[in-house]
């Protein structure tokens, strides 16, 4: 269980994108982050006429493979779409989470490096604790969790 403090990497960076069902989350979550000491790039819509997420889940995802970014951050209206466009992008790890729990070892044992959320699925104080956990929780690199991660990684080979 998180014990309340900010456990942020200093450079940590963070790619964030959404579609016009997640606007309002999105800003949201940018302020969190900004409250966590995360740096975030916006690389989503401020309208909420009807957008394509593929768009911006591809965006997101590549600046995340590439190095750009350290993570992402993708919102749609159920958070399903994001993941899934996401996790056509090589070297991406995308990670649909509804809890705090599912946010932690995601990242721990999954090694996660985008994150997506449902903003008509979940709450802002729900998605920020998912954040938060996101954030804050290391890779855990012991062999047994870095061979499945490769495993996963070499499907996109397929």
């Amino acid at each position: 269980m998180l014990d309340g403090t900010v456990r942020v990497r200093a450079q940590m960076t963070i790619a964030v994108g959404n579609d016009h069902a997640g606007v309002d989350l999105k800003l949201a979550m940018l302020e969190h982050l900004a409250e966590l000491g995360v740096e975030a790039e916006d690389f989503g819509t401020g309208e909420r006429t009807s957008c394509d997420y593929p768009d911006f889940a591809e965006k997101v995802a590549r600046s995340v493979a590439d190095g750009t970014h350290d993570i992402g951050l993708l919102i749609c209206g159920t958070g399903l779409g994001m993941s899934m466009a996401a996790n056509k992008v090589n070297g991406v790890r995308a990670a649909l989470c509804c809890f705090e729990y599912c946010a932690r070892m995601a990242r721990e044992h999954n090694g996660a490096n985008v994150l997506c959320i449902g903003a008509r699925v979940t709450g802002p104080d729900v998605a920020a604790a998912i954040v938060t956990a996101f954030v804050q929780t290391p890779v855990n690199d012991e062999e047994r969790h870095a061979r499945r991660r490769d495993k996963i990684m070499a499907l996109q080979g397929d």
